[in-house]
């Protein structure tokens, strides 16, 4: 029998722990999740088993002082929840799924006035190393809880048809594409690595805003040496300003691109212009991308732009002289994921995605009464020509594609995408 452990390196996002020096029960403590077998091989109506149990606590835990407080739910639309006595014994709970999909358990320890218990740090903070562990500290969260799930026949999971006109879509993205011509600039910025070089770059791109990023190239290609070449993006944010890199790769021409296409430090960007980008990038009171009037017209939604910049940054590192011809990789995690599989399904010389947590896949999975968080882009139909399920079936078998991780129980990238 597999032991889960949610295969943590499949499922991801079940554990916690903090930093070494607290002190208490508690507060070294993160709670492990098993299934009683593979958690992607159950069958529809077949028992599901999980077994919740503390680790790495440091003494025995007071009676009648904690709760274990958990909640079930599902793509089958059932919900349960309660709360037992915390213990050094597992706690175990049985469910099963009547059709396919996934089945969430999410379980965290609270006093007995049902407050979140929260890890604190009472380390040496005089010396160097102790404020650097409180640091790390202070950078975790304090709660103790399992976040994770399980799945019934996966693979006969289907979302809502994509649109009919889908191919025709991009065809015309990338005839907008066409008609602006390739013109880069760089500056050169210190580079961390004596064997590369590091630039800020701007690309004039299809949209409202040109690509940005920074290019890191070895220096070998001066002596006429080619490389693989790799895009990487960004997780969901509006971090500004965008910073160069602190290191460069020997072996790949790297382009690490933002978002927004906004303006780098070296090109003038300044705090009063990222104020105004943070505000401009903003729609009906909405976060970049969450609004549901601007993603009716997939050229009025905010990914249009997102996309037409991934593919020019494509474009963009095959046109460098240094570029070995064959090799094209694309990376990155969550939103960034998202942007990969973006590269991987419209730009058929990619030759490797590494898409991690990949966000945005099956959208219209709330149409279909599948699970969500409190978070995640409402549907509209304009939507379906950036959902990563429909782009990815786009993706050549010359691509290999790896998704890294995914998370049984990240409902910001839930699971049956």
């Amino acid at each position: 029998m597999i032991k889960g452990i949610m295969r943590i390196r499949i499922v991801a996002l079940m554990l916690l722990t903090a930093g070494l020096a607290t002190a208490g029960v508690l507060d070294n403590a993160w709670l492990m999740g098993v299934t009683d077998k593979h958690p992607l091989l159950y069958k529809v109506g077949e028992e599901i088993v999980f077994t919740v149990t503390p680790r790495n606590l440091t003494g025995d835990i007071p009676a009648d002082t904690y709760l274990l407080k958990w909640e079930r739910t599902g793509d089958d639309g059932v919900k349960d929840n309660g709360q037992t006595p915390l213990t050094k014994e597992p706690f175990v709970y049985k469910t099963k799924l009547d059709k396919p999909g996934f089945v969430r358990l999410y379980a965290e320890v609270v006093n007995k006035d049902g407050k979140k218990y929260q890890k604190v740090f009472t380390g040496d903070t005089s010396t160097p190393e102790g404020r650097e562990a409180a640091n790390r500290f202070e950078r975790q969260s304090k709660s103790i809880f399992f976040d994770g799930g399980a799945g019934a026949e996966t693979g006969t999971l289907q979302a809502l048809p994509e649109p009919e006109d889908f191919d025709a879509f991009w065809d015309r993205q990338r005839a907008r594409l066409a008609k602006i011509p390739m013109k880069a600039e760089r500056i050169e910025l210190p580079c961390g690595n004596k064997d590369a070089r590091l630039y800020a770059i701007t690309i004039d791109c299809a949209g409202v805003r040109p690509v940005t990023g920074y290019l890191t190239i070895p220096k070998a290609v001066d002596n006429g040496a080619k490389f693989p070449c790799r895009l990487t993006t960004h997780g969901y944010s509006y971090r500004a300003p965008h910073n160069p890199p602190g290191g460069a790769r020997s072996d790949e021409i790297v382009l690490d691109i933002n978002a927004h296409g906004m303006r780098l430090p070296a090109f003038g960007g300044d705090e009063g212009y990222y104020k105004a980008l943070g505000s401009e990038i903003k729609s009906n009171g909405q976060g970049y991308a969450f609004d549901p009037a601007e993603n009716k017209d997939p050229e009025m939604a905010y990914f249009n732009g997102m996309a037409l910049r991934v593919m020019r940054a494509l474009e963009y590192l095959k046109s460098l002289p240094g570029w070995n011809g064959k090799d094209l990789f694309a990376s990155g995690g969550s939103q960034g994921g998202l942007q990969t599989i973006w590269a991987a399904g419209l730009d058929k010389d990619v030759t490797l995605a590494e898409s991690s947590i990949t966000w945005c896949c099956d959208l219209g999975g709330e149409r279909l009464g599948r699970n969500r968080g409190g978070w995640y882009i409402k549907w509209s139909d304009g939507l379906g020509y950036y959902d990563a399920v429909n782009v990815a079936k786009r993706i050549p078998t010359s691509c290999r594609t790896i998704i890294p991780r995914a998370g049984l129980g990240d409902y910001v990238c839930p699971p049956s995408g």
